[in-house]
């Protein structure tokens, strides 16, 4: 009897290319949302430019109703801006955008704070990034949309919509009322690219 010299290896004694694949994506995750936020200098470091690719035509039901929306939210900020200047003595000057974010805390800090489960901590992350980096501050350069899940118009957030707690604790209700939970959110926003 011949010894033929192979050898036999465990197949637990290598990691596949998925583990370590989903390894590297997790350790990514935690080091973005324990990442601590540092304000920028500059108004226009947080504005958000954000290019969409196309995936499919759009249906033109849906961007008839999407048009329509856009239309409707536009009528009612331009009453509440007006309303807002007949109550301030007609001027809008004071009024001003809420003051930007200048504190500190990570991602998982604002997340805890503003009541989200950290079960769902995975799909905020990739909103909020998707979104806007996770920058707080950011600012979208069209709509005016602001702060981290980009609430359009700003006012909607109760509190201030720069404000990382205020912005998730109102998007999660959002995901909620809109979706039926940040999972069905992520979801929506995978397959469309807004949310």
């Amino acid at each position: 009897m011949g010894f033929l010299g192979a050898a036999v290896i465990a197949p637990f004694a290598l990691p596949s290319a998925q583990a370590d694949d989903e390894a590297l994506a997790y350790q990514a995750f935690q080091e973005r949302i324990h990442q601590e936020f540092t304000p920028n200098v500059s108004p226009e470091a947080d504005l958000v430019y954000a290019e969409v690719p196309v995936v499919q035509l759009p249906d033109p039901e849906e961007e008839r109703k999407k048009k329509e929306a856009e239309e409707k939210a536009k009528k009612e900020a331009e009453e509440a801006k007006l309303a807002a200047e007949r109550e301030a003595g007609g001027s809008s000057a004071g009024l001003g955008a809420p003051p930007k974010y200048s504190g500190g805390g990570s991602p998982a800090e604002w997340m805890g704070a503003a009541g989200i489960a950290e079960g769902d901590w995975g799909y905020v992350d990739f909103i909020a990034s998707k979104e806007s980096g996770w920058n707080p501050n950011a600012t979208n350069a069209s709509s005016g949309a602001c702060g981290l899940i980009q609430a359009y118009p700003c006012s909607k957030v109760p509190g201030n919509g720069y404000d990382p707690i205020d912005n998730l604790r109102w998007a999660s209700g959002y995901a909620t009322d809109r979706y039926g939970s940040w999972a069905q959110a992520y979801a929506f926003w995978t397959a469309n690219h807004w949310w």
